[in-house]
């Protein structure tokens, strides 16, 4: 890692956040070569070389890290409107269309400015690009992120069919004339996009510590099945972890009863695809029999509650999900679904949905479970478990400092509880990553954040400008997706166990 301070760090003064104790406690921190290389008690001898880092009223938390966002649609902060998945798939020609190489690494750049500012320091970035995925777009993207001095896994977002072929039964739905109108939308062979992302992988040319690909079939039935195994069998050869939306919706767990004869996650299964670098975003109609698939393949979830909030698919059972031993990671998903990239706001949510699961309080998580699930869940995820994720001797030190006189914090009664319950990340004063500050009083030290904002309010003018055309004409065909997918998603699930119809 570049800019990684010279000097020794020695951290005095403050409050430690560790969750894999799911404690905090005083705690004096030594960083060497961007490393946690001790931790100790207060006032301990540390190196007298070390540059003193004072921390007094500080809580100090690993980064957060966002198992689950797309950095292509940072431009789309707003832009939606009462949709569901189904409806947010439709639009998403122009809200996420239209975008040229440099806008790849302006909108990693925006991301990373709202994450870095609210204390994330690493995320799981799936980009799409039409009508294929490109290297050069890929390596922009990572370059957007390296720029700004955070830690991301970049994948292209892949598929061979466009939504309305995906689901069966949508597209001769249509009037003849919408029918021509999505047939124009079209995709890449499978073939091509998997020869472009082999040139990713094999031509990758950042620095995998802080920036590293990865492939991302976007959803099971936007895929062939030789689509399907062509993306695992170069993500074997590569060592690349995979990521796909997974039963994000009533309809895709509809539709894949319907195209499969099982369910998306026992297809998978069948598939070969499943595995220890495997994460499923969502997972909202999951049932038991998913869930034991998932945890017999030591797969992640990506847990999503803003985005299944914004676009109404429903709530994710994680109790269950930590029950049958999945590993949970939580996400932000996009600006378009969610309209922030705040793992606080999500932490938060996530604690209070597992209580609509039981009535039984010994049944919901805790702030000490859903803040491990936003640091090592997450990072298991990434694939970044080795690097990140807690704080521990051996890893980086990657740091959040919040301060403790914040009206979030006062009377401080329990750091944990208020940290998840009470913050939202204005408490932040300053972020390390690799012991680098990338955020300093509460400011961006590597992005120039007025420019970048000046840059993007013109780009996302332009850019919807270019897309009207593309967006009345598919405003037009909207209420016949709509009232197709709504009268889909009147049918039950007719999977044995299901906990969900």
């Amino acid at each position: 890692m570049t800019n990684v301070p010279k000097r020794p760090q020695a951290i005095r003064g403050g409050l430690v956040a560790f969750p894999s104790e799911g404690a905090v406690r005083a705690a004096d921190l030594l960083i060497e070569d961007g490393r946690i290389a001790a931790i100790v008690v207060p006032g301990e001898v540390l190196p007298d070389e070390a540059e003193h880092v004072d921390a007094t009223d500080r809580l100090i938390t690993p980064g957060l890290v966002n198992a689950h966002t797309h950095s292509h649609l940072a431009i789309a902060k707003g832009v939606s409107r009462s949709w569901t998945l189904e409806l947010h798939l439709h639009n998403g020609p122009w809200t996420g269309g239209g975008q040229n190489l440099d806008d790849r690494h302006l909108l990693a750049q925006a991301s990373a400015a709202e994450m870095l500012l609210k204390g994330c320091t690493a995320c799981y970035d799936l980009v799409l690009e039409l009508p294929t995925p490109s290297p050069d777009g890929m390596f922009a993207t990572a370059a957007g992120y390296l720029d700004a001095g955070m830690r991301a896994v970049v994948t292209p977002m892949l598929a061979d069919r466009t939504f309305w072929q995906a689901i069966p039964g949508l597209r001769d739905s249509l009037p003849e004339s919408a029918q021509a109108s999505v047939d124009a939308i079209r995709l890449a062979s499978s073939d091509v996009s998997l020869a472009a992302c082999e040139r990713i992988l094999a031509e990758w040319p950042h620095d995998r510590a802080m920036v590293r690909p990865g492939l991302a079939p976007t959803i099971p039935l936007h895929c062939s099945d030789e689509f399907w195994r062509g993306a695992r069998a170069l993500a074997d050869r590569f060592g690349a972890p995979m990521h796909a939306h997974l039963a994000e919706s009533k309809i895709q767990a509809i539709s894949g009863r319907a195209r499969y004869g099982a369910s998306l996650t026992a297809h998978l299964d069948r598939l070969g695809i499943l595995g220890p670098d495997f994460t499923a975003a969502h997972g909202i109609w999951l049932d038991a029999d998913d869930l034991a698939i998932l945890a017999r393949n030591g797969a992640s979830v990506a847990h999503n509650p803003s985005s299944n909030f914004r676009l109404g698919s429903g709530i994710a059972n994680v109790p269950a999900m930590v029950a049958a031993g999945v590993q949970v990671g939580l996400g932000s998903d996009a600006c378009s679904c969610s309209d922030h990239q705040n793992l606080f706001e999500v932490m938060r949510l996530a604690c209070y949905l597992s209580r609509t699961a039981s009535f039984d309080p010994d049944d919901w998580l805790t702030p000490g479970d859903v803040f491990d699930m936003a640091t090592r869940g997450s990072a298991q995820a990434l694939g970044m478990q080795d690097i990140i994720g807690d704080i521990r001797v051996g890893l980086a030190a990657d740091l959040v400092f919040l301060d403790l006189g914040t009206v979030n914090f006062t009377p401080l009664n329990d750091a944990l509880y208020q940290l998840v319950f009470a913050e939202e990340g204005r408490s932040i004063t300053r972020v390390m990553i690799g012991g680098r500050t990338v955020v300093e009083d509460g400011r961006l030290t590597t992005i120039d954040y007025p420019a970048l904002r000046n840059r993007l309010n013109a780009r996302a003018q332009e850019i919807f400008a270019a897309n009207a055309p593309r967006r009345a004409e598919l405003a037009a065909i909207e209420p016949f997706v709509k009232h197709f997918c709504v009268g889909l998603a009147q049918g039950r699930i007719e999977l044995a166990g299901s906990a969900q119809a």
